[in-house]
């Protein structure tokens, strides 16, 4: 205890976006904590974006839920790409901060959908050669720590990206859900274990859900007997 005393003065906790002096370990400062955009309140049941009103109702969906057929059952996030949110998925993807997926995974098992015994996590996959070139998957490292968390199982490579797509920023719905057909299979020997199981899947940011919706079906292909989907922040049609 004298030497974590001792610790904290010599390295205070710092907020982990600005730097400013914060009391706890991996959190944020007062005004970065109001730049960013935590999800609460009525929600989609589909993408977690959230809705207007006050009703608390568990079927709620939004415009694009309406109209866009979700295979998975149920979908939550814990913040909207924008403002410190944006910074931080940025940071955790491209900026070497794997710290960050701590408290990112923390802040999703706060809003994840119900986990029923034996439920198994799955990070959305990276091909190969982009995890070569990043040197980890940032999906992967919060679904671990996740896992932990909400006390289910982990499976790393359930899934398998067969061939490398193209970057998505500024592609439309139309082209993203073109690109990843039949881009995302079960593993040959691992997707075996994703059989008459509960899947909760596990990605930084949801856009237009195609990325979700190529491993959702996936996991049902490979047997799956339910498949829900968590992320750490959410892109509307305003940002």
């Amino acid at each position: 205890m004298k030497l974590q005393s001792a610790l904290r003065l010599i390295y205070p906790p710092h907020c982990l976006t600005c730097g400013a002096a914060v009391e706890d370990d991996l959190s944020l400062c007062g005004e970065c904590w109001r730049e960013t955009h935590f999800i609460h309140g009525l929600t989609c049941r589909s993408c977690g974006l959230p809705l207007p009103g006050k009703d608390r109702g568990t079927d709620m969906q939004c415009d694009d839920c309406m109209t866009i057929a979700r295979p998975w059952n149920r979908g939550a996030a814990a913040m909207m790409y924008r403002g410190k949110g944006r910074d931080i998925v940025l940071r955790l993807k491209h900026g070497d901060r794997t710290d960050l997926a701590r408290p990112a995974a923390r802040w999703m098992a706060h809003v994840a959908p119900p986990v029923e015994m034996g439920t198994v996590i799955v990070p959305v996959p990276l091909h190969w050669l982009r995890q070569l070139k990043r040197r980890y998957n940032q999906s992967a490292l919060i679904a671990k720590i996740l896992a932990q968390s909400l006390n289910a199982t982990y499976l790393p490579d359930a899934l398998h990206r067969s061939r490398a797509t193209e970057t998505m920023n500024g592609k439309s719905r139309d082209t993203r859900f073109a690109s990843l057909d039949g881009a995302i299979v079960p593993h040959h020997k691992r997707g075996q274990l994703l059989n008459d199981r509960s899947v909760l899947l596990v990605d930084d940011v949801m856009t237009s859900g195609a990325t979700l919706a190529a491993c959702t079906e996936a996991c049902i292909s490979a047997g799956a007997r339910q498949v829900d989907v968590l992320v750490l922040a959410r892109v509307s049609k305003d940002d």
